[in-house]
């Protein structure tokens, strides 16, 4: 399974880094603002986008080699963006930490650290990069874990988004106290799609968290659809770095998002 090799991967590649940079040692920029994550995904009656900057992916293959990052990041957010979603894994994203810098320093939106969280040291290491947010993956930490890792991103000022894929993993992470939930459409063990995933386990989400639709949406009718279930918030990246103007496909999918030319679900009297 393809998510338990990345898994193996990320925690030899997390010990060898807390040696290198122990953890006593990671500190934010003194001139960091926060930029609150929560707050850019929260407008009522839109669906905002959060906008993904990756190379590679272990589905898709080479996705847009050579990408700038602050490049990216720059067109995102003058075409729409309310946040951004930076890849900073290397082996099967072509991602680096210093593309999440560059990032955030290129724009004036919220960030968040994709990555496979493992330990704690990342939630450190990512609040010393600057970060505004991390992923935090349900499937790949036991409850504990997750429970621990939330309370260290409230305790260093960042918010996390938790990444689920089914209604069990939905009540783990409510369990634990998330306040951001993700549904992934893609199945980290096999990398199948399904797009309606995420519409249908909205239900299952209170109306006081933050709802997050993730993987595989790339219409607007797609856009429409989430916008009638309820989802606070998509977030998109192959068809955004696979676009050949990805300014132009971010305007078309984030003006859907912001309810322009949506058409109101009737309620039966």
């Amino acid at each position: 399974m393809i998510l338990d090799e990345i898994l193996a991967a990320k925690r030899t590649e997390v010990a060898a880094r807390m040696v290198e940079r122990p953890v006593d040692s990671l500190r934010p920029p003194a001139a960091t603002a926060p930029r609150s994550f929560a707050s850019a995904l929260r407008q009522p009656g839109a669906v905002r986008v959060i906008a993904e900057i990756k190379r590679k992916s272990p589905s898709g293959g080479a996705l847009r080699p050579g990408a700038a990052a602050a490049d990216l990041a720059r067109v995102y957010a003058e075409n729409g963006a309310a946040a951004l979603s930076v890849l900073t894994d290397f082996t099967y994203f072509g991602g680096s930490d210093d593309d999440l810098v560059t990032a955030r320093n290129a724009c004036d939106i919220p960030v968040l650290r994709k990555d496979f969280v493992v330990d704690p040291y990342q939630v450190y290491e990512a609040h010393a990069l600057g970060a505004d947010a991390v992923l935090l993956i349900v499937r790949a930490l036991a409850h504990s874990e997750l429970t621990a890792l939330l309370a260290l991103s409230h305790e260093l000022g960042i918010d996390a988004l938790v990444e689920t894929h089914s209604a069990e993993e939905i009540q783990r992470a409510l369990d634990a106290g998330a306040r951001i939930i993700g549904v992934n459409n893609r199945d980290l063990d096999t990398l199948v799609t399904d797009p309606a995933l995420a519409v249908r386990l909205r239900p299952l989400v209170p109306p006081d968290c933050i709802y997050v639709a993730e993987s595989g949406v790339s219409t607007p009718d797609q856009i429409a659809t989430l916008h009638q279930a309820g989802a606070d918030a998509v977030l998109i990246g192959e068809a955004l770095v696979r676009a050949p103007d990805p300014g132009a496909k971010l305007r078309e999918l984030a003006t859907v998002g912001s309810g322009a030319g949506v058409v109101p679900v009737r309620v039966a009297s």
